[in-house]
């Protein structure tokens, strides 16, 4: 996935009065993506306003002033928090004379660099296929004048197709190859629901150490990294929990604030196994100082999605803790554990259990 050469980016980061950000929890995680994608962030640029610039999105004053930034730090990737039309992606990197690419992009590009499976490369370049065909005249340009890379990456590295006509026609294609493997996967899942074990599936926030609790309850190895979507593909294992209670455990994507829509209807199958689970283990990583938030967004998905299982709360990563912590929730519901120090995982299981019977 990464290039040989590491891009160097500035991030832009709007925000408008209408919104209320957490600037610091915005821009780090904005950096944790680009950090992903393998792109090195080399400076910043903030700008509050009542409404986007009709010609840069930000204004005069700050479009001279990002200009300067890319070109000092030597720069040639501007990254924007914000979702941008294909006439400001145009109208931006003409005047920077360097790549523009949005927060949405970023993470397509992540995924792309992620999927494995057909189904998953599929969903990706669906995905990518969806966001770009609004954006194509501007996204061509870019690619022309300042190479591809970061934000248009894909399967196969196949280079971007500039007829509106044939990108919808691959539309159709991929999203009949689609359902052909969506059909396939029901099938699996409606041979699971009708067997005798329950479902678990594990959800939560990207990099919150799904991946690891699911290792751990199952005994086997699954890819685990310290970075964001780590893994991309729903994975199913055996889960032996004591007592003669065995389930089906179920790793899913992790979930991101503003995930793109295109990438919701792209992976609605996979982000559907959460919908036919006898029971969510909802994994928070508890030492994040932005965590609240995070499992509101994870709760919120579900709740679009559908998903009415039972909820465990699994407050993870309280090893990070070095002088005790504060107890956020005493429901019974709610469980506090380590992966890394495998502490509490005894009482969780026998929570899932109960919550089973």
């Amino acid at each position: 996935m990464l290039e040989k050469k590491k891009r160097r980016a500035i991030i832009v980061i709007v925000e408008f009065n209408k919104d209320k950000i957490q600037l610091g929890e915005v821009k780090q995680e904005l950096i944790s993506l680009a950090t992903t994608a393998g792109v090195e962030v080399v400076g910043e640029l903030y700008q509050k306003r009542e409404s986007p610039d009709s010609k840069f999105f930000i204004g005069q004053g700050k479009i001279e002033e990002l200009k300067k930034l890319a070109e000092e730090n030597n720069a040639d990737l501007v990254i924007f928090e914000n979702e941008l039309l294909g006439s400001k992606i145009s109208n931006i990197s003409n005047y920077l004379e360097v790549n523009v690419i949005d927060r949405s992009m970023l993470i397509l590009d992540i995924f792309a660099g992620r999927a494995k499976s057909n189904e998953g490369k599929l969903q990706v370049q669906l995905a990518q296929l969806k966001y770009s065909l609004p954006r194509l005249r501007a996204l061509s340009e870019n690619n022309n004048k300042y190479g591809a890379g970061v934000g248009m990456r894909g399967p196969g590295e196949t280079k971007l197709e500039t007829n509106k006509r044939i990108i919808e026609k691959e539309i159709q294609n991929k999203t009949v190859e689609l359902k052909k493997l969506v059909s396939h996967r029901n099938t699996n899942r409606q041979q699971r629901m009708g067997g005798s074990k329950n479902i678990v599936a594990i959800v939560g926030y990207t990099n919150s150490g799904k991946s690891s609790l699911l290792n751990l309850l199952s005994k086997e190895e699954i890819y685990v990294k310290d970075e964001l979507f780590a893994t991309l593909e729903t994975t199913t294992r055996k889960t032996w929990l004591g007592d003669g209670k065995e389930i089906l455990l179920i790793d899913t994507v992790g979930f991101i604030n503003n995930l793109p829509h295109e990438f919701i209807e792209a992976f609605g199958s996979t982000l559907e196994e959460c919908v036919y689970a006898n029971l969510l283990l909802h994994v928070v990583d508890f030492s994040h100082p932005n965590y609240k938030n995070q499992m509101k967004t994870t709760l919120n998905l579900l709740k679009k999605l559908g998903a009415t299982a039972p909820i465990i709360t699994v407050y993870n990563k309280i090893d990070k803790f070095k002088t005790g912590f504060v107890l956020e929730d005493s429901d019974k519901d709610s469980i506090y554990i380590s992966v890394i120090k495998q502490t509490n995982i005894e009482n969780l299981k026998s929570l899932i259990k109960s919550k089973l019977n």
